[in-house]
C-alpha cells in the first residue's frame, strides 16, 4: 500500500479544486507552445539554425577563399606548363619562333595585370603577375642557354638577378597596386653579389665582404622605406635577409680571425668586422628598436681589435685584452648623448664579454680548489702538489679583479642587486685563487686565504642583502675549501681550525648582520671545534672510535651555554647535533665503546632537557639510555628479550603514569599501553616457542596482575593487554591436552560440533549482537 502524500491545510474538496485548476492552465500553455512551433518550423530556416533532430549542412566556402584557391592552381598549372614548353618542347622550333614566343607570352603576361586591376580583378591580377615573373626567368634561361652557353654559370646568375630584380622593381613600381613584385625583386637581390663572390674565387673573406654589402644595402631599403606598415609588409624579406646576411658576415670573420697566425694575416678579418660593426651601430642609431644589432656590432668591434692581438698572445692574455677591450662599452650606459637602443646594446655586449672572460677564469679557479679535496687521502702527510700541476695562471686572477671592478662601477651606477652580488664573488675568487697563481709557498697561500676569507666574513657581517648574502657564502666556501687544505699539515690543522673557529664564532655572536648570516657563523664554529677535537685526538694517538668521547664535549658545551647563544642558538643546537650523531657512529665496531657513548650522548641530552623550552630532548636522552642497556646486554651475550624490554617498559610506565596525572583525560592506552606492549608482545612470542615452565609461569602471574590491576582501576588498556596475554599462555600451556583430545575423537565430531555451534548462534544471533553491543559499551567506559 503507497504511502499518504503529507497533509495539507486545505480541506479535500477545495485542494482537488486547486489541483484541477492549475492542469487546466498547464495543458493551455502546452497547446499554444506547440501552435507556435509548428508556424516557426514553417517559415524559411536562417542561417546557421537547424530544426532540432536534423543534421546541420557543412558551411560552404566564402567567395575570397574558393577563388584564391582556383586562383592559385591556375597559376600553378600555367608556371608547369611554361617550363614543360621551355624545357621539353624548345628544340622543336627555330631562334625565331622561339624569341617570338616567349616574348610574347611574357609580355601578354606582365601587362594583363594593369587591365584586370582596372577591373578590381586583384587576385586575378596577382596570380597573373607571378606568372609573369617566371616567365622572366625562363626568359634569362633562354638567353643563357641559347646566346652565351659559354659563359661561367655564377657569373651569369649573378647578372641575371641584377636586372630581373632592376626590372622587378620597376614593375612594382608602374603597377604599385601589385603586392607580389616587389618581394621577389627583394628577395631576388640578395644574389647578385654572393654569386659573384662566388664566381671571381674571393675567399672566405671577400664572400663575407658580398654578405656584408647585401646585408648594409637591405638594411638602408628597410630603414629608409615610409612608414612601419610598409617595411613590414613590403620589406619585410629585406629585413630578414640583412639578419641573416650580416650574421653570416660577422661569424666568417669571427671564424679567419680565429684562424690568423700572424697580426698580418689578422687585419683583414678583422676590417670586416669592423664594418659589421659600423653596420650594427649605425642600424641601432636609426631604428630604436634594434638594439641587438647595437650589441652584434659592439662584440663585432671587440673581436675586431682583440683578433689583431690576439696571434702574439697566450690564450689567458688574450682573455685579458679581449676584457680590457669591451670594459669601455660599460661606459654607454651613462652615455646620455647616444640613443636607447646604442646605449643599452654597447653595455649589454660589454658586460656580455666581461661574463665571458670571468666565467673562462672561473673554471681553472674552481678546478684548483676542487682538487685539494685529494689531501684528504693523505692526511698529515705534506703532500700538496705545485701549482703547475692544478692551480690557475695569474693572467686568470688578473682576468677575475678587472671583472670585478666592472661589476663593481656597475654596481654604483645602475640601481640592481644583481652587479654587486657579480662583484663580491668575483673579487673574492679572484684574491683567494691569486697567491696559487703566483706559486706562493703552502704557508703564504693558507695565511693569505685566511685573510680573504675573513674580509669576505667582514663584508658579510656589514653589507646587507645580495651582496652581504653573497659575501657570507665566499667565506662559507673560502673556510670549508681552507679546512680541507689545512689537513696536510698537524700546525696547519690546528691553525687554521681554531682560527675560523674563532672567528665563525665572534661574527655569530657579535655581529650585527641578519640571522641567516649569524647562523651560518655559528654552524661553522661549531663544525670547527668538532673538527679541532677529531684532530686533537688523532694527535694523541687514539683511535678513531675513541674520537667520539672528546667530540662528546662539542654538544655538552652548546648545551652549557644554552640561552646565552642567542638567536643563534637554534642552529648552533643543530650543528651540535650532528656533531654528537658523528660521535655515535665512530664506535659502531666496538658495542662496549659504543655502548658508553650512547650512554654519555643520553646524559648530554637529559642535562638539555631540564630547561623548560628543551623538554623534548627528554624523549631523546630516554632513547638513548635504552639504547646503551641493549647495546651492552647485547655486547655481553643476553639473549632474553625481558632484558631488553624491561628496562624499556619501567621507564615507559613511569612516564605514562606522570602523564595520567597531570592529564586524567589521557587514554589508559596513550599512557600505559606502549609500556605493556613492549614487554608483553615479545614475551609471548618468545614463551610459545619455550620448551621450559618458567617463562610462561612468570608472563601468566605477570599478565593476571596486569588484569587484575586494569580491572581494578577500571583501565581499558591493561585489562584488554593483560587479559589477551593470560589467554595466549593458557592457551599455550592447554595445547598439548586439546591436541591429545581431539587425536582421540572420532573424525566426524569437529565438524559436527562446529556446524552445532553455528546453528546456535544463527538462531540467537539478535541476542548475541546485543550482548557485543553491551560489551563494547561497557568496555567504552573503561579509561
Amino acid at each position: 500500500m503507497a504511502t499518504p502524500p503529507p497533509g495539507s491545510p486545505l480541506p479535500p474538496d477545495r485542494e482537488l479544486v486547486l489541483i484541477d485548476r492549475e492542469l487546466a492552465q498547464l495543458e493551455a500553455r502546452r497547446g499554444y507552445l506547440l501552435a507556435r512551433r509548428d508556424w516557426l518550423l514553417r517559415l524559411p530556416a536562417p542561417v546557421g539554425w537547424t530544426a532540432p533532430g536534423v543534421p546541420a549542412r557543412p558551411a560552404e566556402a566564402s567567395a575570397p577563399s574558393a577563388q584564391n584557391v582556383l586562383l592559385t592552381l591556375g597559376a600553378v598549372l600555367l608556371a608547369v606548363a611554361a617550363l614543360a614548353f621551355t624545357l621539353v618542347s624548345w628544340g622543336s622550333m627555330g631562334i625565331a619562333g622561339r624569341s617570338a614566343v616567349l616574348a610574347v607570352v611574357t609580355a601578354a603576361a606582365l601587362g594583363a595585370p594593369a587591365l584586370l586591376l582596372r577591373r578590381g580583378l586583384r587576385s586575378t591580377a596577382e596570380s597573373v603577375a607571378a606568372v609573369g615573373l617566371l616567365l622572366t626567368v625562363l626568359d634569362a634561361y633562354a638567353v643563357y642557354a641559347v646566346a652565351v652557353p659559354g659563359v661561367d654559370g655564377a657569373a651569369y646568375t649573378a647578372g641575371a638577378a641584377a636586372v630581373l630584380a632592376a626590372l622587378w622593381a620597376g614593375y612594382a613600381r608602374v603597377l604599385p597596386g601589385l603586392l607580389i613584385p616587389l618581394p621577389a625583386a627583394v628577395l631576388t637581390a640578395q644574389l647578385p653579389l654572393p654569386l659573384a663572390a662566388v664566381a671571381s674565387a674571393a675567399g672566405p673573406v671577400g664572400a663575407g665582404w658580398a654578405l656584408l654589402v647585401t646585408a648594409a644595402l637591405d638594411a638602408a631599403l628597410v630603414l629608409t622605406a615610409p612608414g612601419v606598415r610598409a617595411r613590414v609588409s613590403v620589406f619585410g624579406p629585406a629585413a630578414v635577409s640583412a639578419a641573416v646576411l650580416a650574421a653570416g658576415a660577422l661569424l666568417t670573420g669571427l671564424s679567419e680571425s680565429a684562424q690568423a697566425g700572424s697580426a698580418a694575416a689578422a687585419a683583414g678579418p678583422a676590417l670586416l668586422l669592423a664594418a659589421c660593426a659600423v653596420l650594427g651601430v649605425g642600424v641601432a642609431w636609426r631604428e630604436p628598436s634594434a638594439m641587438a644589432a647595437a650589441v652584434a656590432g659592439a662584440l663585432a668591434a671587440v673581436a675586431a681589435l682583440g683578433g689583431l692581438a690576439r696571434p702574439g698572445l697566450s690564450r689567458e692574455g688574450t682573455v685579458v685584452v679581449v676584457l680590457l677591450l669591451a670594459l669601455p662599452l660599460l661606459a654607454a650606459v651613462r652615455a646620455s648623448a647616444l640613443p636607447a637602443a646604442v646605449r643599452r646594446g654597447l653595455a649589454r655586449a660589454g658586460a656580455g664579454v666581461a661574463a665571458l672572460a670571468a666565467v673562462s677564469a672561473l673554471l681553472p679557479a674552481v678546478g684548483s680548489l676542487v682538487f685539494r679535496i685529494g689531501v684528504l687521502g693523505e692526511v698529515w702527510a705534506a703532500t700538496v702538489p705545485s701549482r703547475d700541476a692544478y692551480g690557475p695562471g695569474p693572467a686568470a686572477a688578473v682576468t677575475l679583479l678587472v671583472a670585478a671592478g666592472a661589476a663593481g662601477w656597475l654596481a654604483r651606477v645602475l640601481p640592481r642587486p644583481e652587479p654587486g652580488v657579480i662583484a663580491v664573488v668575483l673579487v673574492w675568487a679572484g684574491l683567494f685563487t691569486a697567491p696559487m697563481a703566483y706559486g706562493l709557498p703552502v704557508a703564504a697561500v693558507l695565511a693569505a686565504q685566511l685573510v680573504v676569507t675573513a674580509a669576505a666574513g667582514v663584508c658579510a657581517l656589514r653589507v646587507a642583502r645580495g651582496p652581504g648574502y653573497a659575501a657570507a657564502v665566499c667565506a662559507a666556501v673560502g673556510a670549508m675549501n681552507l679546512a680541507v687544505a689545512a689537513l696536510d699539515g698537524r700546525t696547519a690543522t690546528f691553525a687554521v681550525f681554531g682560527l675560523l673557529g674563532a672567528g665563525c664564532a665572534a661574527g655569530a655572536a657579535y655581529g650585527p648582520a641578519a640571522l641567516p648570516t649569524r647562523a651560518g657563523g655559528a654552524v661553522l664554529a661549531v663544525g670547527y671545534a668538532g673538527g679541532t677535537v677529531a684532530a686533537l685526538g688523532a694527535l694523541l694517538g687514539l683511535a678513531v672510535a675513541w674520537w667520539a668521547l672528546p667530540l662528546l664535549a662539542v654538544p655538552a658545551a652548546v648545551a652549557a651555554l644554552g640561552p646565552r647563544l642567542g638567536r643563534v642558538r637554534m642552529p648552533a643546537e643543530i650543528a651540535a647535533g650532528v656533531v654528537g650523531a658523528v660521535a655515535l657512529l665512530l664506535p659502531v665496531r666496538e658495542p662496549a665503546l659504543s655502548a658508553l657513548v650512547c650512554a654519555l650522548a643520553g646524559v648530554v641530552c637529559a642535562g638539555a632537557a631540564v630547561r623548560a623550552d628543551r623538554r623534548g630532548l627528554g624523549w631523546a636522552a630516554g632513547t638513548l639510555f635504552v639504547a646503551a642497556a641493549w647495546i651492552r646486554l647485547w655486547a655481553s651475550g643476553v639473549a632474553a628479550p625481558e632484558a631488553y624490554t624491561l628496562p624499556v617498559t619501567v621507564l615507559a610506565l613511569a612516564v605514562g603514569f606522570l602523564r595520567r596525572r597531570r592529564d586524567a583525560r589521557a587514554s589508559s592506552w596513550t599512557a600505559y599501553g606502549p609500556g605493556l606492549g613492549a614487554t608483553l608482545l615479545p614475551s609471548l612470542v618468545a614463551a610459545w616457542g619455550d620448551p621450559y615452565w618458567l617463562r610462561p609461569l612468570l608472563l601468566g602471574l605477570a599478565a593476571l596482575a596486569v588484569t587484575l590491576l586494569g580491572a581494578h582501576r577500571r583501565l581499558q588498556a591493561p585489562l584488554l593487554l593483560g587479559g589477551g596475554a593470560l589467554a595466549a599462555v593458557a592457551l599455550h600451556e592447554l595445547a598439548p591436552y586439546v591436541v591429545q583430545v581431539v587425536d582421540a575423537l572420532p573424525r566426524w565430531l569437529p565438524p559436527a560440533l562446529a556446524g552445532l555451534l553455528l546453528l546456535v548462534v544463527g538462531a540467537t544471533y539478535e541476542k548475541r549482537l546485543r550482548d557485543a553491543r553491551r560489551l563494547r559499551a561497557a568496555l567504552g567506559r573503561l579509561r
